[in-house]
Parts: structure tokens; C-alpha cells; sequence
């Protein structure tokens, strides 16, 4: 997810990402222009020595060698002597490097110097320590094995688990289950994230507690679990108060008697990542208020970082024609679709719906936003994610309720990131509709997971191990399922479905009630030493609570063998700042990479404080 909120702090040093560019390519005559390689950004601490020729050459294919004539100048202004200086002040530099060959062509290439202040030595702020014993808080579920089962169950690696080795006479003899759960006249859902290391069955039931006998208010029989991480749904109905019992039975189930070899099998083991539960009350009615074909004055297409787009029309459809993905710089915010709605005013707290249909040749990952046309992340009304299966036809929806007032919406897709193997993409939109809706529907939504650490956990408050995951499914989207735990000294984050956005799969230090503090007139060096089963890259921020404005943002190549990674913030603080370390995983290689568990061994923070 890329979004940018501009943070009113003051700062001493601020990078300026200039890159640095090779010089014009001309010819005079059979004269070619020299050219500079190797001069790219620098940081050094005030009063250190700068040496801005360090790898830097410039050659000719008229006179050879030319790295010796190189000039190096910068504003503000350093002195510099065979290429070397020693600034005394703080700040950013701009530098250009210059060379003329014999003939009297001339190339130039840019690059940026931060000078961070004079610092103190470097000393530990914050080391994370994985190696105690956490309480795991199972949510009320129980698990329940019957005399004639041989089972285990055990709350470990973030996830309930069940080592079944024979699963009984009945399907109740493996179950786990959650009693004196609240109803009233309402609809409700119950998703299970689970996996089997074998296929196998199960039966899901709310038993209605307060009636006489066996009464239930609905079922879902003969579910399978399959070997991927995937939601297991049931549905039921209450037309009153009262309570329920949650029953997920995982005992001997034969589906049909007439093939005793269609059953649940023996040694297996069943993994549970996290149970959801929707009460959903209340009727609501969709109003559009916009209905129209899309044309040159209401569907537009924007590319930059390297990206070319275009947009066409054909009837009342539209297409965004896609010759080239960004760079590697660029992103998903690198190609923009924009469908205008009208004269319509969108009003902070009031329920919207969107819908149409999308069409992506090649399959198409992104966001889609409804924010402000002009004024984009800065006036947003809602975010959501896209994933567009590839050649096929699919309506995309969405409900929400405006996070703030936009007098120029605009319903935004950013698509820049390339399905895996496309280079292009022909994606069709048609049958846009934008509208209010009214009534009273209220969805509820509880998520129980079984993590040490994180929201709804034993540890939420602890301000030592303030670490969390994120999933993509936890706003219901389609992908992005993981879970966290600690276990001989290491802390350990398992991607059991990988999102196509990066976003989904997220890995966070410091939150909304438990943050990251860090304390003014310092910089500081994150380190990280980390492995993973398979190969694996992901984005590392360091961004301030409440927007989008990160301090540190770098990419993180995680090999099968431990690496240590240090990244080192170039601006202080006037005052302490609350932080949110983010490791964010999600992509399109993500989503087709199979379950993947990443080892950290060591995450040390250092402060350097600014003399």
C-alpha cells in the first residue's frame, strides 16, 4: 500500500532523491561525448572527510581514461582538493560532476551529499527480546478429544493445532469448540482459516444452548480442508436472543456410507490460523446516484516511473492499455485509472457504494481508492484492493463509510504493479455505478487468532514486544494470511497466503495503542539479522504514527541464510515521535509462493544522539 501524508516536523537533514543521471549523449564530428559513471548519493556525518571520487570514473572513446579530469563542485559550496572536502555543516548538497574531453564536448552527472550532524558513540535503544516464555490466549476455544480418539491439540507457532492420529467412531471425537456464545435476531458468519496436511473433513455447527434436546441454528456438513490455507464457512440465522455453541468437528466423517474409503484420514495434522465471526442485523438499500457510459470526459489514464498507458473506448466501455510496467522505482501508484462520478460531494461518515465490471487480459493486481481528483492520499474517502483474475469478467464492489468530506471524487485504480510474467495489459471497465446507501445495516466483525503478540492477544499491551501482523483478509480481501510467535530465542513470522498488494502480508512494531517511540536530536540504525525458507523481498519502513511520511524506506532481500541489515535514519526530531516499524511482504511473486516462514534473530535498534 503507498500512501503519503506530509508531517509538519522539522528537520535538520533531508535527503533530496536526486539520481544521478549520465551526461547528454552528443557528437561533434566523429567527436563523442565523454561519460561518467559511478557518482551516486552519499551521507556522512559532519566533520568527517567526503571523498567524492570514490568509485567514480569518466571515460572517452576518443582520448581513453579521463577519471583524473573530473571536476566536482557543489551548492552550497564545499572546497574541495583531489576530489576531497570536509563539510562542518549539516545539510543537503548538491553535486555535479563535470568532464570535458579534448575535442571540447562536455558531460555532466548529478548526485546529492546528506550531512548529518556530529554524533555521540552508537549504543543500544531498544533490543528485542524473544526468549521468554509468552501466554497464549486461546479465545474461549476448547478443544475437545473423545475416548475414542487419538489426538493432540496445542496452541503453538500463532496457530491452533491439531496432531490427529486417529480420529475416533464420530465426528465429534476431534473437535474444538466455543460455548455460550451471545446471538440475537440476526445473520452471522463464521469463517475458519484452516489447513490439513492431509485432505480431510469436517462439520461445523451452532448448537443452539437454550433449547431442549439437539436444536441448532444451521450447519455447514462435509466441509473439506484441503492442504492450503483457506476459509471454512458456515452461515446461520438467530430469530432471537439466546446463545450458541460453536462446534468445529474434526472426528472420523464418512460423506457417503457407500465409500468407506471417502473419509477422514489417520496422521494428520490440522492448523488453525484464526476464526472470524460476522453478526450482521439491519436491511440497507442501494440509491445510485451515477450511472453513466464511460468516455474521454469521465475515464482518463495517467502513467509515470517509467510506465506507458494509454486509455481507449469502445462502446460503453473503456480500456487502460498498458505497453510498459514502471521500473524498478516504480510501483503500484505508477499507472492511474480514474473514473469520474459527476457533480456528486462526497460527506465524511456517510455510506457509499461503488461498483463495476473489470476485465484484465493478464490479470491485474492494485488498489482501488475514492478519493479526491487534485487532491489524492491527502483527501481520501476509501481504500480498497483489487484482484482481477486474468481473461475473465468480474463485478468489483465495494461498501463504505467516507473517512472525510471530497467535493471532486474520483473512483482511482492504481494498477502499476505487473502480474507475474506480463510486460502489457489490456484491462476493460464498464458498467460504473456510484451511490448512497440507506438503512440501518450494521456489520459487526471479531477476529480470534491465536498469536502471542498483537491485537486480541494476552500480550496487546506490551510496550517491550509491541509486534503484530496484518493480513489482507482481515479487511476481507481475497489473499494474505500469516501469523507470528517466538520460539528459542528467535521471532518468527509465517506467510501462510501470500497477497498480491504489499500490504496484505504485514508484518508491524508499534501500533495505533502500543507505538515505537524514538527521541528527539538522535538518528538511529535499525538492525536486523533475518532468513527465510524460501527467498524472499519485502519493503522496510520506519513511518511516524498518523501518516505516511517514512524515515526509512528500504528493500530487504531475505535469502535462505541469516543476513544482518542496518539502515540508518539522515534526519532528527525537535521532539519525541511515536513510529511504526513495517515489514511489508504482499506481491504478485508473494501470492504464488506457497506457504513461507521468515526467522528473525536479532532486531536492535542504536541511538547516535547529535552533539
Amino acid at each position: 500500500m503507498k500512501k503519503k501524508i506530509v508531517a509538519t516536523i522539522l528537520t535538520v537533514a533531508c535527503v533530496m532523491c536526486m539520481t544521478a543521471c549520465a551526461g547528454k549523449e552528443n557528437t561533434t564530428g566523429d567527436n563523442t561525448a565523454p561519460v561518467i559513471e559511478g557518482a551516486s548519493d552519499s551521507t556522512v556525518m559532519a566533520g568527517s572527510e567526503f571523498d567524492a571520487l570514490a568509485a567514480v570514473t569518466a571515460s572517452d572513446k576518443e582520448d581513453g581514461d579521463l577519471t583524473g579530469q573530473i571536476i566536482v563542485e557543489a551548492t552550497p559550496a564545499l572546497d574541495f582538493k583531489n576530489g576531497k572536502a570536509t563539510p562542518e555543516n549539516a545539510g543537503t548538497y548538491e553535486l555535479v560532476y563535470s568532464v570535458t574531453d579534448k575535442g571540447g564536448l562536455t558531460s555532466e552527472s548529478y548526485a546529492t551529499l546528506t550531512v548529518t550532524k556530529m554524533t555521540g558513540e552508537e549504543e543500544v535503544y531498544k533490543a528485542f527480546d524473544f526468549s521468554g516464555d509468552f501466554k497464549v490466549d486461546n479465545r474461549g476455544w476448547e478443544a475437545k478429544i473423545g475416548e475414542n480418539a487419538k489426538a493432540t491439540s496445542e496452541l503453538k507457532q500463532g496457530s491452533y493445532v491439531f496432531d490427529i492420529e486417529n480420529p475416533g467412531e464420530s465426528d465429534g471425537d476431534v473437535a474444538l469448540s466455543k460455548s455460550g456464545f451471545a446471538v440475537k435476531a440476526a445473520d452471522y458468519q463464521m469463517k475458519i482459516w484452516a489447513k490439513s496436511t492431509k485432505p480431510t473433513y469436517a462439520h461445523i455447527i451452532a448448537r443452539d444452548e437454550n433449547a431442549e434436546g439437539w436444536s441448532t441454528f444451521g450447519g455447514a456438513y462435509n466441509v473439506q480442508i484441503g492442504e492450503e490455507i483457506a476459509p471454512l464457512i458456515l452461515n446461520f440465522t438467530s430469530d432471537k436472543e439466546g446463545s450458541c455453541e460453536l462446534m468445529f468437528n474434526l472426528g472420523k466423517i464418512t460423506p457417503n456410507p457407500d465409500n468407506a474409503d471417502d473419509t477422514t484420514p489417520e496422521d494428520f495434522t490440522v492448523t488453525i490460523d484464526k476464526i472470524e465471526l460476522y453478526e450482521i442485523s439491519g436491511e440497507e438499500t442501494l440509491v445510485a446516484a451515477y450511472k453513466e457510459a464511460l468516455a474521454e470526459d469521465n475515464f482518463t489514464v495517467e502513467a509515470g516511473d517509467g510506465a506507458e498507458a494509454t486509455a481507449s473506448f469502445d462502446g460503453d466501455a473503456a480500456k487502460t492499455e498498458i505497453t510498459a510496467y514502471p521500473s524498478a522505482d516504480g510501483g503500484v501508484w505508477s499507472i492511474k485509472t480514474d473514473i469520474t462520478i459527476g457533480d456528486i460531494k462526497i460527506e465524511k461518515d456517510k455510506k457509499y457504494y461503488y461498483s463495476f465490471n473489470v476485465n484484465a487480459l493478464n490479470g491485474q493486481s492494485g488498489e482501488v481508492l475514492v478519493e479526491s481528483k487534485e487532491k489524492g492520499w491527502e483527501n481520501r474517502a476509501n481504500f480498497n484492493s483489487l484482484a482481477a483474475p486474468a481473461g475473465e469478467e468480474i463485478t468489483f464492489s465495494g461498501i463504505f463509510v467516507a473517512e472525510a468530506d471530497v467535493e471532486d471524487p474520483v473512483i482511482r485504480m492504481q494498477i502499476g504493479n505487473a502480474p507475474e510474467g506480463a510486460t502489457s495489459n489490456e484491462i476493460t471497465i464498464s458498467n460504473i455505478e456510484f451511490g448512497i446507501v440507506e438503512g440501518d445495516k450494521e456489520v459487526t466483525k471479531t477476529i480470534d487468532s491465536f498469536m502471542a503478540f498483537g491485537r486480541n492477544t494476552a500480550n496487546e499491551t506490551n510496550a517491550d514486544l509491541p509486534w503484530e501482523t496484518f493480513n489482507g483478509t482481515d479487511e476481507d480481501n481475497e489473499k494474505g494470511v500469516g501469523t507470528i510467535w517466538a520460539e528459542n530465542g528467535s521471532f518468527f513470522y509465517r506467510i501462510d497466503n501470500g497477497g498480491t498488494v504489499d500490504w496484505h502480508n504485514k508484518l508491524i512494531c508499534g501500533y495505533t495503542g502500543n507505538p515505537l517511540t524514538l527521541e528527539s536530536d538522535a538518528y538511529y540504525t535499525i538492525e536486523i539479522t533475518a532468513k527465510a525458507e524460501k527467498p524472499v523481498s519485502c519493503g522496510f519502513f520506519l513511518n511516524p504514527m498518523g501518516g505516511w511520511d517514512p524515515r526509512i524506506s528500504e528493500g530487504m532481500d531475505i535469502t535462505t541464510d541469516f543476513q544482518t541489515f542496518r539502515f540508518t535514519t539522515t534526519d532528527t526530531f525537535i521532539t519525541d515521535m511515536d513510529f511504526e516499524l513495517l515489514f511489508q511482504f504482499g506481491s504478485e511473486a508473494a501470492s504464488q509462493m506457497g506457504e513461507n516462514t521468515i526467522e528473525f534473530s536479532n532486531i536492535t535498534i542504536y541511538k547516535m544522539s547529535a552533539l
